[in-house]
């Protein structure tokens, strides 16, 4: 079994210019607190049943789930909370997170042996490095990245997961007719996100207008949302199909 340990990581983005690295980017650190007994007792026996170990390999999705499906891949679940609901609400799709905060990654654990799922994997790792390497070219119906940091100081926004870079790679894992569905609290964020996809035309935009969508039924509201909607913030989906 191979856990990531509690040290501080960074993930990294290359950009280019005339085919030339530009510059390197951190996009998060690894900032997470204690485990709690639960969570560190499902990383410890569930690990190898429900969680992928890092490697260089590719990743066989229909040997892992043990069928083929469709498959869902999720950056950033966070607790896991959302997720063990989708994984329940669509048994036809096979869902694979991605986190690098250990506490989540337990917790989910947690959630997939107490709703005895078989359609949920989890992965403690960079997620740009594993769609880089580890996952085949058009094998993914659908990328989730669901409250992202937002890293809202000016200075900072260069250090947002999605910049034109990441949207590029995407095109790559995600099948034609595939599906990228963003959510965030962020309004200029939403705004980046609209005009960085906007730029890429092997992604169309799935609203009416070419701007945002209404929260569709299969992404639960979070208890974070929730309160914050309660407080009067903004939520932003934004849905693109790969051509």
């Amino acid at each position: 079994m191979i856990v990531p340990h509690n040290s501080f990581k960074i993930q990294l983005f290359y950009f280019m210019t005339d085919n030339k690295p530009l510059r390197t980017v951190r996009s998060f650190v690894r900032r997470e607190g204690r485990l709690t007994l639960g969570q560190q007792r499902a990383i410890d026996t569930l690990w190898s049943q429900f969680a992928i170990d890092e490697g260089d390999s590719l990743l066989n999705l229909n040997e892992i789930f043990g069928r083929d499906a469709p498959k869902v891949l999720e950056i950033g679940f966070g607790n896991g909370a959302s997720l063990i609901q989708m994984a329940i609400n669509q048994p036809e799709y096979d869902f694979l997170g991605v986190e690098v905060h250990r506490p989540g990654v337990g917790q989910l654990l947690k959630g997939i042996e107490e709703n005895n799922l078989s359609n949920l994997r989890v992965m403690c790792t960079d997620a740009v490095e594993l769609l880089k390497h580890r996952i085949t070219d058009r094998s993914l119906d659908r990328v989730q990245l669901y409250f992202p940091d937002p890293w809202h100081k000016k200075r900072h926004n260069k250090r947002r997961i999605i910049q034109p870079a990441f949207v590029r790679l995407l095109t790559e894992k995600i099948k034609s007719g595939g599906h990228l569905h963003m959510a965030t609290d962020w309004q200029h964020y939403a705004e980046q996100m609209l005009d960085d996809l906007s730029q890429n035309k092997l992604f169309e935009n799935c609203s009416d207008d070419n701007t945002y969508i209404d929260r569709p039924d299969y992404r639960p509201l979070t208890k974070f949302e929730q309160r914050g909607l309660n407080l009067g913030h903004g939520v932003w989906d934004l849905l693109y199909r790969r051509k």
